[in-house]
């Protein structure tokens, strides 16, 4: 470098290349933040405790929205969405319109998506069709919508306030987890028991605790708005015991272990569930024991020599349930990465692995007429949203297109 190139150089940049440990200032990008078992990325957030919200991520995006006009035109939709939130009144299951078997209007109740009633006998027991969506399912007779409603404007609200800084989606973030999880007059009873039921078949059926992965989106969000105070420290514990119910119920009930012995998405969604749920309820061990067993219990069992994950395969959707199945065992991996296990990195049988079965889809990207199994609609923009969590994971593997709120959560290079 010239000397005429130096003074055009501000005067802080000198004084670096003049330190003897300038070159390593340069050379060394500071250490990527550490999830720390159940404190999470608090550590490296400002107290906030996250566990699939990066704050390397977050920051940088936070720092780019003024000038860059894709993450600003998220942001401004992000924004009025809250704007919209800040005028309802938080959902909770005391909203619909039926009673539980149990006479109690605080246990949560839904109806099996794929069932339908039979015209061959309309009074009689559902049948299932499968790939089929039943839209009773989403009516105020039952509590599905109302919790799919709390996580949406629970997660909405909490980024709102993150980029923003303004207290008011934060307070209406936390009146979302209050009303839900933690208000004795409106709270939800911490179990599944009549959930995704079947009329004539079932009052609630194993497969109803797939219903409770919105919650996962639920913890970061409390997380996000801890600097505002908008929970209180009491209600932050309350919210960590109400999760250690629900997580004892799931380790312990019928319908729960039943659901943790599924052999498809149903069994990984369940240890996605209760290995998170865990590390937020301070029960790192429960979640240990997930973590540890996972490619025993999962990528060996699910995931076979080509890639593919058979069980999803059979599907009359079975692309988006094969991404489905990945998306859940990502959310183990990231619970896996707190307490300082590699599950991206792990291999099983024969080479199986989370990186072989994110191959195994992601060569069908743009290229849906080859899929040659049965599939309905094919969903192009889960592929796209998958492989842009996977870029995190194995950095530069994919191709990574993102868009809407997901260049709000993923720094996209």
């Amino acid at each position: 470098m010239t000397p005429t190139s130096l003074v055009r150089l501000p005067w802080a940049i000198l004084a670096a290349a003049a330190s003897p440990h300038a070159a390593a200032a340069f050379s060394s990008p500071a250490p990527a933040p550490v999830c720390a078992a159940s404190e999470g990325y608090s550590a490296a957030f400002d107290g906030r405790r996250t566990f699939s919200l990066r704050p390397d991520d977050l920051k940088a995006i936070k720092a780019a929205i003024p000038g860059d006009p894709a993450a600003s035109a998220a942001y401004r939709h992000l924004i009025a969405r809250a704007d919209k939130m800040l005028g309802t009144k938080p959902a909770s299951v005391m909203d619909k319109r039926s009673i539980p078997v149990s006479g109690d209007r605080h246990d949560y109740v839904s109806l099996a998506r794929y069932w339908w009633p039979n015209p061959a006998n309309p009074n009689g027991a559902y049948i299932r069709r499968d790939g089929d969506t039943n839209p009773e399912i989403e009516t105020n007779r039952f509590d599905r919508s109302a919790l799919s409603r709390m996580a949406r404007e629970a997660d909405t609200l909490a980024l709102a306030y993150y980029y923003s800084d303004d207290p008011r989606y934060a307070a209406r973030a936390a009146a979302t987890i209050r009303a839900w999880f933690l208000d004795p007059a409106t709270a939800m009873n911490p179990n599944m028991n009549y959930a995704q039921a079947v009329p004539g078949v079932s009052e609630g059926r194993p497969e109803g605790v797939l219903d409770g992965a919105g919650f996962i989106a639920v913890i970061d969000a409390a997380g996000l708005i801890a600097p505002s105070g908008a929970l209180t420290p009491a209600e932050v514990t309350a919210l960590e015991h109400w999760f250690a119910r629900y997580t004892d119920w799931m380790l312990k009930s019928p319908n729960g272990k039943e659901e943790g012995r599924a052999g498809n998405n149903h069994g990984i969604w369940y240890d996605a569930q209760v290995a998170r749920f865990a590390l937020f309820a301070r029960q790192p061990d429960v979640a240990r024991r997930i973590a540890t067993a996972f490619v025993k219990t999962r990528i060996d069992k699910q995931v076979d020599a080509s890639g593919a994950m058979p069980a999803e395969l059979t599907r009359t959707r079975s692309f988006h349930y094969s991404l489905y199945a990945l998306g859940a065992a990502y959310h183990v991996a990231d619970s896996a990465a707190c307490l300082g296990i590699d599950l991206y990195g792990a291999q099983g049988t024969k080479g199986r692995s989370l990186r072989q079965a994110t191959d195994y889809v992601a060569a069908y990207r743009g290229r849906a007429a080859d899929w040659p199994y049965r599939e309905m609609s094919w969903p192009a923009d889960t592929l796209d949203a998958l492989l842009v969590r996977a870029g995190t994971a194995w950095p530069g593997a994919y191709p990574r297109t993102a868009s809407g709120d997901l260049l709000l959560r993923h720094r996209i290079p």
